[in-house]
């Protein structure tokens, strides 16, 4: 079917409510949960198919969005977040094969013994049911959620914004319309979008037919599910993300991870927004990484020995504020501060951190070690980007986001974390005494 005629069938017709919309999942839950692995994959392959045959009338539908989000000057890096391109489908396309291949985790027994009294006891994933993911500008989201959650057997309701309406509603038919074709029940997939608030609070509320919500997105979204939500929610947080250099750093290395970790993808939630650099490291390492970062179209902004160590090789640096530490830019722009120590760096750290992904670059394994142990963060990194924080890189096939939550998961959100688990107890007519 195409986009327009997509838009064609809802013209004149009776949209479904949320409510219905996360009724007709639960029915699916039941059925889907009972799929064998040859099904679930067979369906993830046709809906990458589908996407590769159709990747002219997705580009149509991005344009449309693209040309909006111009409109409203919602700025490069939403921009950026919210593109298309033959390259980034074809990585979606790739990305629903790979999650394809993955074992399937459903049935999967995680731990079992057997009582004294002879009775078997076996802990077992099984999925959640209904998984409500909502999520902001990406439209690759709608296909990783939906190939996520099928593969681990969930029915899921789409929830993106309206950004990127036209982009996820025709990603969304193509993926409900491939696996439908391949055994998949009516209303696994599912789509909301266009009802503003009012249809994020509705969907918040499902108690009893939506099990979980995922939101991709930054702390308006958050504020909003807080504000509303009696479903549980995982929250997939922001990226105030930070590169260490220690004073025993390879400082060829540092530079690389420092410059990959903030120009390789600035609006990725990964990315770095603040480099700290040891004080007896600053004098050889700032100037070469600043000008290296300066070059690429980096804005600069640093404390004062920073800005010293710049202004005496002519390198522009900003002066930076408080709240320049706080900030996820999700652009090329980069806080820079010197520290005394190890631990001075550790505090900033805790003190600024989202607790998603932080990295240190040294050759002192007890300061690695130290790092490791005191960070609180999803994802800590000796002596590699903080860019690696991702359910792809991670060998997970995609991710549904990043938890920076301590309870049920953390870190990139895949198959497994997709599951919850139930004890499945076998006796042979034994009785508690």
């Amino acid at each position: 079917m195409s986009l327009s005629a997509i838009e064609d069938t809802r013209v004149g017709a009776t949209t479904p409510s949320v409510a219905a919309i996360c009724a007709a999942a639960k029915q699916a839950a039941g059925e889907l949960a009972l799929l064998g692995a040859g099904v679930k994959d067979a369906a993830l392959h046709a809906i990458a198919d589908a996407l590769i045959a159709r990747t002219p009338e997705i580009l149509a539908a991005n344009a449309r969005d693209l040309e909006a989000g111009r409109e409203n000057e919602i700025g490069d890096a939403l921009l950026d977040r919210l593109r298309l391109d033959e390259g980034r489908i074809a990585a979606i396309a790739d990305g629903a094969r790979q999650i394809a291949a993955l074992p399937d985790p459903v049935g999967e027994t995680i731990d079992g013994h057997r009582l004294p009294n002879g009775v078997d006891v076996r802990r077992v994933r099984v999925p959640f049911g209904v998984v409500a993911v909502v999520y902001e500008a990406r439209p690759n989201v709608t296909i990783d959620a939906a190939a996520l959650c099928l593969k681990s057997g969930n029915a899921v309701v789409l929830r993106g914004s309206s950004s990127a309406l036209h982009s996820n509603r025709v990603l969304a038919a193509i993926a409900t319309e491939a696996a439908g074709a391949a055994g998949v029940p009516d209303g696994a997939i599912a789509f909301v979008g266009g009802g503003g608030r009012g249809e994020l609070a509705e969907l918040a509320t499902q108690e009893g037919v939506v099990d979980l919500i995922f939101p991709r997105g930054g702390e308006g979204l958050k504020a909003a599910l807080k504000a509303v939500a009696t479903v549980p929610v995982i929250y997939a947080a922001s990226g105030n993300c930070h590169v260490y250099v220690d004073a025993s750093a390879d400082l060829d290395a540092a530079e690389a991870i420092a410059f990959n970790a903030k120009v390789q993808r600035p609006s990725a939630c990964n990315a770095a927004e603040t480099l700290l650099v040891h004080a007896d490291a600053a004098a050889s390492f700032l100037p070469r990484a600043l000008r290296t970062l300066a070059e690429a179209g980096v804005e600069l902004r640093g404390d004062d020995h920073t800005r010293a160590i710049a202004s005496a090789h002519e390198i522009a640096v900003a002066e930076a504020t408080e709240q320049d530490w706080e900030t996820e830019y999700l652009a090329l722009t980069l806080a820079v501060r010197v520290v005394g120590s190890l631990d001075e760096a550790i505090a900033h750290v805790g003190r600024y951190g989202s607790g998603h992904s932080e990295a240190i670059v040294t050759q002192d394994t007890a300061a690695a070690r130290a790092f490791q142990l005191r960070v609180d963060a999803a994802c800590v990194y000796v002596n590699a980007s903080t860019r690696f924080t991702d359910g792809g890189e991670f060998g997970m096939g995609a991710e549904i986001g990043n938890s920076t939550q301590k309870l049920h998961a953390r870190g990139p959100i895949g198959l497994r974390e997709l599951c919850t688990f139930k004890y499945l107890v076998e006796g042979t007519g034994q009785v508690r005494s």
